[in-house]
């Protein structure tokens, strides 16, 4: 697998906004209370949603600017995939994180991931890739509807434990394999996320990408 291996909307083939590379924080905050809540898929007024969206990433331990600049990045990297193939954004979810770049899914062939990965490199601000992308197996049948029980079991769970500040983790399950990325206050609650994520029925592993708060 080639490591140096990534996905977002071109603007000019739908995407809402062509955030400028260089914008200033405030200019970030501005775009991260209108395209969070098209990323979680809401459905609320959008002055509301807005509102809500810049509240909840004032816990996220990234900070507003920090989340909003993850958000461009990710936009950033499907506008490069959809360029180079439009099949990739169909195939490969990214998450961004501290710049840090996850890929997941399933494609068909080495091409594909090497295609996803290479062009997520070329984003400016990506310090890092972590590729986890799969070949789809040549037999049997993938369970979609399994993979996203497995998420929201989990999520729902870190969601209801006071120890937990589950905004700060990113769930994506594949193929029965869970990936995680985010940032732990503490050693204690990274534990916590890694052991809730393999009580949960039907996980084949747990891939961790973690960062503990403080950590070198």
């Amino acid at each position: 697998m080639n490591p140096m291996t990534r996905f977002a909307p071109r603007p000019d083939r739908g995407a809402i906004l062509n955030i400028a590379r260089g914008d200033s924080p405030a200019r970030l905050r501005f775009y991260f209370a209108l395209l969070l809540p098209l990323a979680l898929g809401a459905c609320v007024g959008a002055a509301v949603g807005g509102a809500a969206a810049v509240g909840v990433a004032a816990y996220d331990e990234r900070g507003i600017d920090g989340v909003a600049n993850d958000l461009k990045l990710a936009m950033d990297i499907r506008t490069r995939w959809l360029d180079k193939n439009h099949m990739i954004p169909t195939k490969v979810s990214v998450e961004v994180y501290e710049g840090r770049a996850l890929l997941t899914g399933l494609v068909q062939d080495e091409k594909m991931r090497a295609d996803a990965v290479g062009e997520t490199w070329k984003v400016v601000g990506v310090k890092q890739v972590l590729n986890e992308i799969e070949i789809a197996p040549s037999t049997g049948v993938v369970d979609y509807g399994r993979d996203s029980w497995i998420t929201t079991q989990i999520k729902s769970k870190l969601a209801f434990d006071e120890k937990v500040m589950a905004i700060n983790f990113n769930v994506q399950t594949i193929n029965g394999s869970v990936y995680l990325i985010g940032i732990a206050r503490s050693a204690d609650e990274h534990r916590r996320v890694l052991d809730t994520t393999r009580s949960i029925g039907y996980v084949r592993r747990v891939v961790d990408h973690i960062r503990i708060k403080g950590a070198s």
